[in-house]
């Protein structure tokens, strides 16, 4: 008896995949890739996992060595070495806050979240990329035509800049 047990919660655990990521997105973050390059020391790295369902987002953002306050923290729509309209908010400040349930920036360090199409807010009209239109900001992701950066005061435009890759190359 003990030997079905074992094996049935065995044959149930494989119908449920532990993960259920289609693909993963990553970038590194550096002053040289803002528009116009920043020389800075700061550095960071966003990863996030595209859910096979493509209705969510789980994301990491670390950074470090910034110079000065941060501000905020974004994905925006563009490719590189163009800026664009902002899609998503990472983080924000008390104040640059970004929309309501923005999670607070920390001056260094780790965020995670995860982003669903609450989340995605309007382009400018001409990027034609509508707030709630998740599915847009995926395939910009797929597209290279997203980056991530973090704002501070001496740099408002970004300190730093990644351009977002995505792979299908993740593991369950």
């Amino acid at each position: 008896m003990k030997k079905i047990v074992i094996f049935s919660t065995f044959m149930a655990l494989l119908a449920f995949p532990v993960a259920s990521y289609a693909e993963v997105a990553g970038a590194r973050l550096t002053g040289f890739q803002e528009v116009p390059s920043v020389s800075t020391v700061a550095q960071g790295e966003f990863r996030a996992r595209i859910n096979r369902d493509e209705q969510s987002i789980d994301y990491e953002l670390t950074y470090e060595g910034l110079q000065g306050n941060v501000r905020q923290a974004h994905i925006h729509f563009a490719q590189r070495h163009v800026n664009g309209s902002i899609v998503v908010w990472l983080c924000g400040t008390a104040s640059f806050p970004g929309p309501a349930g923005t999670q607070l920036c920390p001056q260094s360090g780790t965020i995670m979240g995860t982003i669903t199409a609450a989340d995605v807010i309007a382009t400018s009209t001409s990027q034609q990329i509508n707030a709630g239109d998740l599915e847009k900001v995926i395939a910009a992701i797929r597209g290279r035509a997203a980056y991530v950066n973090v704002h501070t005061d001496p740099s408002p435009g970004g300190e730093i800049r990644g351009q977002l890759r995505a792979s299908r190359k993740d593991k369950d």
